[in-house]
């Protein structure tokens, strides 16, 4: 069985309908950050067993040459690592970071800091898991938002302490900032797309998940 992990739903959504019903690929929505991922990933394998690990969703551009859309991995595996670049993938350098960077600013920060070329927040702990096991892994991203852009809103002031979002805040935010809506509503459509491109990428690499039902 391949394990594909991604933080939220949303990322996860285009993946899931080319997996629907297929049995070789298991779809693990682990919840945002280091922890969350940690636990479900470690209580998944305790239950299962798994010959790959791929550690998905999207991520934020470091490297300004990186366009919303771009999938990018990062994997010790050779044979893994040649066919992500085969279905279109570029390696790159993952931050595995405790906050969502919302600023353009804070991304170039990171940028200059870590010569990081992507920031996300999970992958850095399944890695570690696999490593311990012994099971081969690779960081599949799409980039959501490019290195120069901000985010509409400070995501991190609307998570709760276990780093599910706060629908409450979201929509006292929006309230509170009305002229906010129509970027939310670009980063919306921008995901969608993203979430397609990283689907399209996996579809190609697990061939059995681009298969019809």
């Amino acid at each position: 069985m391949t394990l594909v992990c991604f933080a939220v739903k949303e990322e996860a959504a285009a993946f899931r309908q080319r997996v629907a019903r297929h049995i070789g690929v298991a779809i693990l929505v682990t919840g945002m950050g280091r922890k969350n991922a940690e636990t479900a990933v470690r209580d998944f394998l305790a239950a299962c067993p798994v010959e790959l690990v791929l550690t998905c969703g999207f991520a934020g551009g470091l490297d300004p040459a990186l366009a919303p859309g771009a999938v990018v991995f990062a994997t010790n595996e050779e044979n893994l690592s040649a066919n992500l670049r085969a279905a279109g993938a570029t390696p790159a350098k993952f931050l595995c970071a405790d906050r969502v960077a919302v600023m353009a600013a804070e991304k170039q920060q990171l940028r200059i800091a870590t010569g990081a070329d992507a920031v996300e927040m999970e992958s850095e702990a399944i890695q570690f898991i696999c490593r311990e096991r012994g099971i081969p892994c690779a960081t599949v991203r799409v980039i959501s938002d490019g290195a120069g852009e901000d985010l509409p809103l400070d995501f991190n002031r609307l998570c709760r302490p276990d780093m599910s979002l706060d629908f409450g805040k979201l929509l006292w935010m929006i309230a509170q900032s009305p002229g906010k809506i129509p970027g939310l509503i670009k980063l919306q459509k921008r995901c969608r797309f993203a979430a397609e491109q990283l689907a399209g990428v996996l579809a190609k690499v697990l061939p059995s998940a681009g298969e019809g039902r």
